[in-house]
């Protein structure tokens, strides 16, 4: 409707969108309507026009201009509904009731690229030919919404863009040398069966009556390369070279690092060649590719080579290929000519990293030559800084060369006023490896002198050194200064003290230290109470250990193999055969599974006490579990068959319950095993 007085002729309304004004400098907006007056008010004051159907301008190519006031109107309506329970789709299509004209597919398609959801896009594409009188998606739409899934992180993306292709199929729309060009994009990207796909590409090539371009080829070359397909990826640059394609130096050296990888050592040489023929001039990226392989194959010299010729043409090495030149050298075991490559590096201003000074410390270690770590370290003293000491303390003492961590580990001391905490603990560790308590204590108390705090897991560390040593004086010294001083011991620092104390037969102290744990903060779990009941089992007090056992149950603790098993070979220990087989019983009622220690350990029992037959039974049982007898299970099968019920004999300790079965005498195969049992059965 419309103000003011108008004759009944034709006029021209212009319908504008808000921010026209704002935007006609950049483009018009607008949409033109042509109409008549139909009806005028007796005043004169308002009248109502009947308005034709636009018509549509089109572009140079015959192909109609969107209607920017439409599509923005519908963006607006999918991305901002009235609430969030509402949906969108039911508001567009009252919204497009309205109206008496429809969306054009090019609409669509600026519709579609305003949206930032994928699961957006694709329902208004699915909406638009369901929904919209007689619309009919074109080859435009169908590459827009193919773009939107390529990019997007949908799960099922690419279920959807087969989806969308068997459509473009099944209702003869023909897609272009674009719709092509996503697809490969979208297969080729190292997920699916993405082989297949790619051949089903180059079939629409040929359905479309379509031809590859220049960035077909290279979209297709770089999809066989993510699909660790060198071969095809070869091939199909031989095709390029064949029309008188080029690659830029990107292809160029994907296709140069897979074929590198592939160990096609020729058809490299054949591609490098070829890139410097077509003036595509290689960087050092190109470079490196080069030197890595050739370093591979153990020719440091072609590795020299190459990475002279990068120097000559001007290229400056960055860190990757001054780490792999140093590789391809170290490699060589050339240490010489590693550390000198090594000298220019720090010379041109290229600081090492982690893994540069790992390659020359492994060279070094190989040819013996670790004395000339301080040669390196002087060489890049202006970048050594408490990272790469720690680093390096670490590396040295994992490898075994304690001295050298440890004078390195003095430098870093000496130079440097703050310590660095996995440095301090990579030292620690390497003390306590080599048995050298007594300097791992001195440097427990003196890192605060460094601004490195010891926590729980240092002393613990130094705990469990001592406690394998039986060092019990220093045991206690550390642990009243760490209870004096801080940190707060925690559930760990308690059970290497249990263990230890009990390792040296303290079973008062280790008791005294389950009690500080009951009362602490940290309460005892299954590994404080494995602990306990073997201190007290080995040490004879066996009641006592009986008695924790059923404490632990009492407390919600459910007993481990490692519980049963370090019982059982307690009461086996002292001749109370048939606690210890009560004991197995329960372990199997209550769920828990007898490992081959456990078995191991009743056997053994079982043999001295003379109870054959029900050794025997009992190794069945193992058998039916599916576990494998190891040797000590022959040995101990081999004595039942000789009949040596010895009840003194000499045993190692088992890691795992701090007790031993009897040593070997002898390793049997197993029909050695089967014929034993055979003449047991008949024996008894």
């Amino acid at each position: 409707m419309g103000n003011g007085p108008l004759s009944r002729t034709a006029h021209t309304l212009v319908l504008r969108h808000p921010c026209h004004r704002l935007r006609q400098q950049f483009r018009c907006f607008a949409t033109k309507y042509s109409g008549r007056v139909v009806v005028e008010a007796e005043d004169g004051r308002s009248f109502a026009v009947e308005v034709d159907a636009p018509t549509l301008h089109t572009d140079s190519r015959g192909y109609a201009l969107p209607r920017r006031d439409l599509i923005c109107k519908v963006s607006q309506i999918l991305k901002s509904p009235p609430s969030p329970s509402s949906d969108p789709f039911l508001d567009l299509s009252d919204y497009l009731d309205t109206l008496t004209i429809t969306l054009t597919p090019s609409e669509a398609s600026e519709v579609l690229k305003s949206l930032k959801s994928p699961n957006l896009a694709l329902r208004f594409f699915r909406f638009c030919p369901s929904e919209i009188p007689k619309f009919r998606h074109d080859c435009f739409t169908y590459n827009r919404i193919l773009l939107i899934l390529s990019k997007s992180s949908l799960p099922n993306r690419l279920d959807c863009v087969r989806e969308i292709v068997d459509e473009m199929e099944r209702t003869g729309i023909q897609g272009n040398i674009s719709t092509v060009n996503l697809l490969i994009g979208t297969f080729g990207d190292g997920q699916g069966n993405g082989v297949n796909e790619l051949t089903r590409c180059l079939g629409l090539v040929q359905k479309w009556d379509l031809k590859l371009n220049c960035y077909s080829y290279k979209c297709l070359l770089q999809a066989y390369i993510r699909l660790c397909n060198p071969d095809k990826a070869l091939k199909v640059y031989q095709e390029m070279r064949r029309r008188g394609y080029r690659l830029d130096i990107f292809a160029y050296n994907m296709l140069l690092d897979a074929l590198a990888r592939d160990q096609k050592v020729d058809q490299v040489h054949k591609v490098f060649e070829d890139m410097k023929k077509w003036h595509c001039e290689p960087d050092e990226y190109t470079y490196t590719i080069l030197i890595r392989m050739t370093g591979k194959l153990g020719k440091p010299g072609e590795s020299i080579s190459f990475f002279q010729e990068m120097l000559s043409k001007g290229i400056s090495p960055n860190l990757i290929a001054y780490n792999t030149m140093i590789e391809a050298l170290a490699k060589g075991r050339m240490v010489d000519k590693s550390i000198f490559v090594f000298s220019k590096m720090v010379e041109n201003s290229c600081r090492p990293n982690e893994f540069t000074y790992s390659i020359i410390l492994n060279v070094l270690a190989a040819e013996g030559q670790l004395g000339r770590l301080d040669e390196v370290v002087e060489i890049s003293k202006r970048y050594m800084n408490k990272s790469i000491y720690a680093y390096l303390v670490r590396t040295l003492s994992k490898i075994g060369h304690a001295s050298e961590a440890h004078r390195l580990f003095c430098n870093m001391w000496s130079f440097h006023d703050r310590g660095d905490r996995d440095a301090y603990l990579s030292m620690l560790e390497s003390l306590c490896n080599s048995k050298k308590v007594t300097e791992a204590i001195d440097l427990l108390n003196k890192m605060s002198e460094k601004g490195v705090k010891a926590d729980s897991f240092m002393y613990n560390t130094v705990f469990s050194a001592l406690g394998k040593l039986k060092q019990i004086p220093h045991l206690h010294d550390l642990y009243e200064k760490m209870k004096q001083d801080g940190p707060s011991p925690d559930i760990f620092t308690y059970n290497i003290l249990i263990s230890s104390f009990g390792r040296a037969g303290e079973v008062g102290e280790a008791l005294k230290i389950f009690e500080e744990l009951e009362n602490s903060n940290c309460k005892p779990d299954i590994v404080s109470y494995n602990s306990l009941i073997n201190c007290l089992g080995k040490n004879g007090d066996i009641d006592e250990a009986h008695m924790k056992f059923i404490e632990m149950q009492e407390k919600g603790l459910n007993p481990d193999v490692v519980t049963y098993s370090t019982l059982i070979e307690c009461f086996g220990k002292t001749e109370k055969v048939e606690t210890a087989r009560r004991l197995f019983d329960e372990m199997l009622a209550a769920g828990c599974y007898p490992n081959i220690v456990t078995y191991n350990i009743l056997l053994d029992c079982l043999e001295r006490s003379g109870r054959t037959s029900e050794a025997v039974s009992l190794y069945a049982k193992l058998k039916e579990q599916g576990l494998a007898a190891d040797s000590i299970t022959y040995t101990i099968l081999e004595r039942l068959q000789s009949g040596s019920h010895r009840t003194s004999r000499v045993r190692r300790k088992n890691p795992i319950t701090g007790w031993v079965v009897s040593p070997l005498s002898m390793v049997l195969k197993q029909p050695d095993i089967e014929f034993i049992l055979r003449t047991l059965v008949m024996r008894n």
